[in-house]
């Protein structure tokens, strides 16, 4: 099996307790541990998910959660910049964060991980 990739809502609700997909979140991530799976998430989306912690100063209390999750934080490449802009230009409706996400585990070869309905259609149809 491979790596999972966590989108944004994943991340943020990982570290959010009062977010609706809180339990949801830690058990998906925890099946993922406990297969082994390497947990990824794209650059952009580890930035998303760190804009409400930047606002009240709680940046580097985030990356340390993060980073105790084993979550690794995957750079936006030449590769997956150039996939993300060709699915966003085939598919009008598809935000540029969210081409970016699909084209990381794309290339990386993982699964998305996503609460977002729209995006997991947009992934299922790339499968």
């Amino acid at each position: 099996m491979g790596a999972l990739i966590l989108d944004a809502n994943v991340l943020i609700a990982l570290l959010d307790r009062s977010d609706a997909h809180y339990g949801k979140a830690v058990e998906d991530v925890d099946a993922a541990d406990q297969a082994d799976r390497e947990l990824i998430v794209p650059a952009s989306a580890y930035s998303e998910a760190l804009v409400a912690f930047a606002r009240v100063g709680r940046l580097a209390d985030a990356r340390t959660a993060i980073a105790a999750m084993g979550i690794v934080v995957a750079a936006l490449s030449t590769d997956i910049a150039e996939y993300a802009a060709e699915l966003r230009a085939t598919h009008a409706k598809l935000r540029l964060g969210d081409a970016v996400v699909l084209a990381t585990a794309g290339l990386l070869s993982g699964e998305l991980l996503t609460y977002d309905q729209r995006l997991a259609r947009f992934a299922r149809e790339r499968r």
